[in-house]
């Protein structure tokens, strides 16, 4: 691997600053929000919240049947209520896999999904800027790294979700296809598919660039390229995860029967979930207005502006990329953490990168980035929805 330049140590150190920072703001915003009597927490634990405490109990206890339940296995961690054993099969493994080898060692679940996380959010701004400087001049790809880890829903990339993970695959799968890496491309992005479900995304962005790369070379020069099959392990790593639901309940697509029955989200048209989201605004309470309608609406729209400028500014494999996971995002039947699923649309922020030469455009940018970070990690880190 290449030495690292000075700008890639840079955001390795803002990375950590930033990591840092979060504990030491969910720490704060406890305190302010519950006063001086508030029960005390683990800086930790303030984090594991929502989706969070299901991955660390797969950690613990693994993928189970409800009626073959075996807690045994817990070193002291707490037991999940009856009924989750069955829920946890939606939770794609890498991650919790990953987080159960770092628990055999140290016996501490949530510690150990922080770990994971931690190490891969180290890798996720350095391969940013690598890819972007493909494309752009190092400023613009410093930029770019710098909006996506002061993103307001980047602090998902420094607690115990699979963010930083499947981030640090996915970009490292296009720069590795940017490179000519192809093998290394497809093994990353079947790591993808096995960490989140718009890994299968891949099969999109990843043909496209290859054609993309077939269609510069000079006509005489234009041939298929064996290495190009690599791209069907994004397949490989989804298949996997069918097989760990066919094993468990006996069918692959268990985890589809689950999300329909408890989350009760399924496939549906576009136009469901937008309306889903605009009843919202009937609601008389305002934190409900703001966010299940307003901020699940205005990150689609984010999201859809930035795939109209990757349309026409940047490679088509990222266009792909933009594309299919907006797609991906508003075809369910109503719309739920549209803001933290825009995190992994990397080409947002070259986006905002481009135009951020200009000093004024750059402070402004980042101020009001920078408060929506803080004022959606605050939630989180007490107890409220922050997607």
């Amino acid at each position: 691997m290449p030495r690292l330049d000075s700008n890639e140590r840079l955001i390795i150190g803002l990375t950590l600053a930033i990591k840092v920072g979060v504990l030491v703001l969910g720490v704060i915003a406890w305190q302010l929000v519950h006063g001086s009597n508030a029960p005390q927490f683990p800086a930790l634990d303030l984090w594991d919240r929502w989706d969070a405490p299901h991955y660390t109990d797969i950690i613990v206890y693994g993928y189970q049947r409800e009626d073959l339940r075996d807690l045994t296995n817990s070193y002291g961690y707490r037991q999940v209520y009856p009924g989750d054993l069955d829920l946890y099969i939606v939770f794609y493994p890498l991650f919790p896999w990953l987080g159960w080898a770092v628990n055999a060692l140290i016996h501490a679940p949530v510690l150990s999904a922080f770990i994971v996380a931690g190490v891969a959010s180290l890798f996720v701004g350095p391969l940013l800027y690598r890819l972007v400087r493909h494309e752009e001049d190092p400023d613009v790809a410093l930029r770019s790294a710098w909006f996506l880890l002061i993103f307001p829903t980047a602090y998902f990339l420094h607690i115990g979700y699979t963010e930083a993970l499947f981030m640090a695959l996915v970009i490292g799968s296009f720069l590795a296809a940017r490179t000519d890496r192809w093998w290394l491309a497809g093994l990353l992005g079947g790591l993808a598919a096995l960490t989140r479900i718009n890994g299968l995304v891949l099969l999109l962005a990843l043909p496209v660039e290859a054609a993309t790369q077939f269609y510069m070379q000079a006509p005489s020069e234009r041939r298929f390229r064996w290495r190009w099959l690599a791209i069907g392990l994004v397949g490989v790593g989804f298949a996997i995860y069918l097989g760990v639901n066919y094993v468990i309940y006996g069918t692959p697509f268990q985890f589809m029967h689950v999300q329909q029955s408890h989350w009760f989200k399924s496939l549906a048209p576009p136009w469901d979930s937008i309306n889903s989201a605009l009843t919202w605004f009937g609601d008389p309470e305002p934190d409900s207005v703001l966010m299940y309608g307003f901020m699940e609406l205005l990150f689609v729209a984010i999201g859809a502006v930035g795939t109209v400028v990757a349309a026409f500014r940047f490679r088509p494999s990222w266009f792909a990329w933009m594309a299919g996971n907006l797609v991906l995002f508003v075809s369910t039947s109503f719309l739920l953490s549209t803001p933290r699923y825009a995190l992994t649309l990397f080409p947002l922020f070259v986006a905002l990168a481009l135009p951020s030469w200009r000093t004024w455009v750059l402070v402004a940018l980042s101020a009001l980035s920078i408060a929506g970070f803080i004022y959606f990690a605050s939630r989180f880190a007490t107890g409220s929805w922050a997607f």
